[in-house]
């Protein structure tokens, strides 16, 4: 699968491990990811004051690699574009499927719209707490990764903290192109505002 992967990768960044830790700063929408080893590998934050929803994420060194644009005006509920910054492609499309019980998010080819992979919201009791409850923001989010078929690939899992620190393991991307997928995964919370 190596070679439909790789029309995936992103040209700045090399994602080769198979856990993150993604770590949002004490300012709204700034996080960092780290690898395995604990070296900071992105850096992304939200655009402000922008009519239509940006997130740029650079690499260690502050060079650009990819972004994540809005389809339309201030989506809540919609479509993001992960863009590479070097090559000017388009990757894939974030297509977020919201409602009070379950929150899905479908990562998809940006030319074709094949489904890719799917990273669900774990738990409609904690989506509906994260929800309607006084501070819900704080429970911690928790998706499980899956491919086209619906087989397992990963999980997201938020730590209890002020501000939001969660790990991505990926425990099977044969079937998925690793790279958009833990960029995808970096972003849903930025893009939710959580």
């Amino acid at each position: 699968m190596s070679d439909t992967s790789s029309k995936y990768d992103i040209a700045g960044i090399e994602l080769t491990d198979d856990a993150y830790t993604v770590e949002q700063s004490f300012i709204r929408n700034k996080y960092k990811a780290m690898d395995e080893a604990g070296n900071v590998v992105l850096r992304g934050k939200q655009k402000m004051f922008k009519l239509k929803e940006q997130f740029p994420f650079v690499d260690a060194d502050g060079t650009e690699v990819f972004e994540v644009n809005a389809g339309g005006i201030v989506d809540v509920a919609g479509n993001y574009v992960l863009t590479d910054s070097q090559t000017g492609e388009d990757l894939v499309i974030l297509d977020n499927d919201y409602s009070i019980l379950q929150d899905t998010w479908t990562i998809r080819d940006a030319e074709t719209e094949a489904k890719i992979a799917q990273i669900d919201s774990r738990g409609a009791a904690t989506t509906i707490a994260r929800n309607v409850l006084p501070f819900g923001q704080l429970i911690p989010h928790k998706y499980e990764i899956t491919d086209a078929s619906g087989d397992h690939v990963g999980n997201i899992d938020g730590q209890f903290s002020l501000r939001d620190r969660y790990e991505i393991t990926i425990d099977d991307a044969s079937d998925v192109p690793k790279e958009p997928v833990i960029a995808a995964a970096m972003v849903i919370d930025a893009i939710q505002g959580n």
